[in-house]
């Protein structure tokens, strides 16, 4: 069990998509909603930089010719951090009611996005989201049947991506070529067991271990390669919403929350909002920049 900490009092409604920057030895979130945000915060000197965003925000990725690709809930735009532009490159393919969401790159530096139907859960078969990749200037929709998108990660080899629809409690993996992005063969990964939580956010260690933001129980939990739990490391918050490895060694642990609360969930024992950091043994990886 890793010794759980504040490590940046953000105070978000909804934290999520924390994201180590190498080059600037900072970490980047976002606060989803109310209001929409971008963080960036570096922990030698403390500064802590907000941008607000005009819609609600899902995530973002670094490019790699600097500034960002970010998610508005209507489209993917380049991001200026010196100006504040917001520059359209791809509309989201999804109907209104389905807004884009969690994202990141894979280990080639394409760019992958999910959604999530807003009609959920007043529709509980509401599934008209998907799993989209960027190709040029166009998100195309690789992957359906979805109803909120969670748990996007990419194996360390980058032949195998996971993610979840939303409250199913099971995640799935594709495999993955690296040459097209086409994703192929469908299965199930893992499923949480009742009483575990709602599956949220997930990062890779080096080692190709899966954690896993459990929303509810409180805890991340790491499953090997093969889908076998590893091990649960329990947090102090009930709402985690994902994981990400960042530092200079990339050994730290950081953890985005929310003020949310899930049905069953834990008795918090520290409210929940800020970001929060461990040092759980394993090394993370540095996401891809985006190459296009």
């Amino acid at each position: 069990m890793s010794a759980v900490r504040i490590a940046f009092d953000a105070d978000n409604h909804l934290g999520e998509t924390p994201a180590w920057s190498a080059a600037e030895q900072a970490l980047y979130w976002v606060n989803c909603e109310h209001p929409p945000e971008l963080h960036r915060w570096h922990p030698e000197s403390g500064e802590h930089s907000v941008w607000s965003m005009r819609k609600r925000i899902g995530g973002f990725v670094f490019k790699a010719g600097g500034g960002l690709l970010v998610a508005l809930k209507d489209g993917v735009y380049d991001f200026d951090l010196d100006t504040g532009a917001l520059d359209l490159r791809a509309p989201s393919p999804f109907p209104e009611h389905v807004n884009l969401h969690e994202c990141c790159t894979d280990r080639q530096g394409r760019f992958w996005i999910g959604g999530y139907d807003t009609r959920y859960p007043a529709d509980r078969g509401a599934m008209d989201a998907g799993y989209c990749r960027l190709d040029g200037d166009r998100l195309v929709k690789a992957a359906g049947e979805v109803h909120v998108s969670n748990g996007l990660a990419f194996s360390p080899d980058g032949r195998t991506m996971y993610g979840t629809s939303n409250p199913t409690r099971r995640i799935d993996a594709w495999d993955l070529d690296p040459a097209s992005g086409e994703l192929s063969n469908r299965r199930e990964f893992l499923t949480l067991p009742d009483g575990e939580g709602f599956a949220d956010g997930a990062t890779i260690d080096a080692e190709g271990g899966y954690w896993l933001a459990a929303v509810g129980a409180g805890a991340l939990r790491r499953y090997l390669p093969d889908g076998t739990l590893d091990r649960i490391e329990p947090l102090t918050f009930s709402f985690p919403t994902k994981p990400a490895f960042g530092g200079p060694d990339f050994k730290t642990l950081y953890v985005t929350s929310g003020k949310n609360s899930a049905p069953g969930g834990i008795l918090d024992a520290v409210p929940g909002g800020p970001v929060f950091a461990l040092e759980p043994g394993e090394t993370g990886l540095a996401d891809a920049l985006f190459a296009g």
